[in-house]
């Protein structure tokens, strides 16, 4: 087991590796001028030089890009003897705008991300599974095809609707809820926990049908299996069938899309429901960034993300270890 983790880590890093390459590529290789993003609409060629020379654009493609390497691991300097700003490690830039380490901004927004994500995340699965458990074991009864149907009625909504219905029911017409929003856990838990409802209801009904329906179709399909068939000859009773072979079974894929969708959560992928209800959270900033002209901010959540989704993968690939053995054999 310890020798597949490794090899699952260092493949990663060297998936990681190349995004780096390429985003780097994208982000300031590409664009004719990032200098000219970062002086601003009013700039004189004096400045423009100036802050060329400070962020190391003057130099060569792969003299820029090494020094890029370096400041992950061991920090960076930007400017001259006048204005230094140093970047400590792991370095992902200076922010054009605000003139603060990018890892710093995505560490200030990070916490409403993870809180955002996790919470979520755990309702949808628990709920999703359970649903489509449930579904599988009454194929054809009024439970299955209620569960059915609301699946197909919640993948076909979206973030920006769900968000702003349930705002105006329950904040503005009922006043059962405070506004929602963004409070530190360590600031304040009651308000973090009535902040994040709405958010966490939102995102659970788009993501909810996807798992009752993917559970339900990977129930019935493992539930025709022969294993299954030959424990239940074997006498066993309904509920060892059902969990603790079958459910363990078809649980696999399941794994893969949650470990897929909550790096992508975490990573920022909820940037309408955050926009919504005004979480600033990494995807808003990735959303700001961009109206900006903010590379260095752009670059610095494309790579977080990237790194979050990879990392995930490699928690999946783990837990696919753990339930199938066979897996640590390919």
């Amino acid at each position: 087991m310890f020798r597949y983790v490794i090899r699952r880590l260092l493949i990663s890093a060297v998936i990681l590796l190349v995004i780096s390459f390429i985003t780097f590529v994208i982000f300031f290789a590409l664009p004719s001028n990032p200098a000219l993003l970062a002086c601003g609409k009013t700039c004189s060629v004096q400045r423009l030089a100036e802050i060329k020379h400070s962020l190391g654009l003057d130099q060569s493609f792969w003299t820029q890009y090494s020094e890029f390497l370096k400041g992950l691991f061991a920090g960076r300097k930007f400017g001259d003897q006048s204005v230094l700003i140093t970047c400590a490690a792991p370095c992902l830039g200076i922010s054009f705008k605000t003139d603060e380490p990018v890892l710093t901004t995505l560490f200030n927004r990070f916490p409403a991300d993870l809180s955002l994500a996790l919470g979520s995340a755990v309702i949808f699965l628990i709920v999703g599974v359970g649903l489509g458990v449930i579904a599988a074991v009454r194929k054809g009864k009024l439970i299955d095809k209620v569960a059915v149907s609301g699946a197909l009625f919640g993948v076909s909504l979206q973030s920006y609707f769900v968000g702003l219905l349930l705002m105006w029911a329950f904040v503005d017409k009922w006043q059962i809820l405070a506004a929602p929003g963004y409070t530190p856990i360590t600031q304040d838990p009651n308000a973090w926990f009535q902040g994040l409802i709405l958010p966490w209801v939102t995102l659970v009904i788009l993501y909810l049908a996807m798992y009752t329906r993917l559970s339900r179709s990977s129930m019935l399909e493992t539930m025709g299996e022969d294993f299954v068939r030959t424990a239940r000859a074997k006498g066993l009773s309904r509920r060892k069938v059902i969990f603790k072979h079958a459910l363990r079974a078809g649980i696999t894929p399941i794994v893969t899309i949650f470990g897929m969708d909550l790096g992508s959560l975490i990573g920022g992928s909820a940037v309408i429901t955050e926009s919504v209800f005004g979480i600033n959270g990494i995807g808003k900033l990735a959303v700001d960034s961009v109206t900006d002209s903010d590379l260095p901010v752009i670059m610095g959540t494309t790579l977080f993300a990237a790194t979050v989704i990879v990392l995930a993968n490699v928690v999946v690939d783990i837990v696919y270890g753990v339930i199938d053995p066979r897996v640590r054999l390919a």
